[in-house]
């Protein structure tokens, strides 16, 4: 199999969706999950966008535009996650396809199968750990940003809450195969807190904007 020729980060949206619903084995779930962090983290600039210029928010202007240049980093880092996950896969698909007929095949195969495992799983982790960051920053752009695009915090919560559940099944799948069982091991200690503080602020942040959100309005 080729690496992917197509940047699947310039696609047009119904392009990558195409491909994305195709049998074609990238861009696949790691792709996703790094689509859905950096929309997330476009969430929060326009949010910033939205808030940036107003009196009402002039004290926090210069903490909330460093914050802005973050998440604009931030998404531009995951969009080439996209293209990295379609290119981890193509080793790893290859690798299953090397010869095993011979007890010296075998080892060369058993050796390039880890190694293609141990670089398909860092991208999904550098995903999680993207994902991550802009977890962190979501209280920050609730409590700074405008009211009037809180509801679009919420969303971001609840985007970066899916990336980086599904960034770390993608690392789950390939350290579960890895036949060096500590490195797995230890892999999955780290992306499983990543995954625990990713889950934990978003879902908090998320559950702060819909209290908000649906209690009655003070004039009422």
């Amino acid at each position: 199999m080729e690496e992917p020729r197509t940047s699947f980060q310039e696609m047009p949206i119904s392009a990558f969706q195409q491909a994305l619903a195709s049998k074609a084995p990238v861009p696949g779930g790691g792709g996703a999950a790094a689509l859905a962090g950096a929309l997330a983290a476009s969430l929060l600039t326009m949010v910033g966008s939205l808030t940036v210029g107003k009196k009402k928010y002039a004290a926090c202007e210069a903490a909330l535009r460093e914050k802005m240049a973050e998440m604009e980093k931030a998404a531009g880092r995951l969009l080439s996650l996209v293209d990295a996950d379609a290119k981890a896969f193509a080793p790893l698909s290859q690798a299953y396809s090397l010869p095993s007929d011979t007890k010296e095949e075998q080892e060369t195969k058993d050796q390039v199968l880890e190694q293609c495992l141990r670089d398909a799983a860092a991208v999904p982790l550098a995903i999680l750990e993207e994902v991550t960051g802009i977890a962190q920053e979501l209280h920050d752009f609730c409590e700074m940003g405008s009211v009037l695009a809180r509801s679009d915090v919420g969303c971001a919560a609840a985007l970066a809450g899916a990336a980086g559940k599904s960034a770390a099944l993608n690392v789950y799948v390939n350290t579960r195969l890895m036949k060096d069982r500590a490195y797995a091991k230890d892999l999955d200690g780290r992306c499983l807190a990543l995954e625990l503080n990713c889950t934990a602020l978003s879902e908090e942040s998320a559950q702060a904007v819909e209290a908000f959100l649906r209690a009655p309005r003070r004039n009422a």
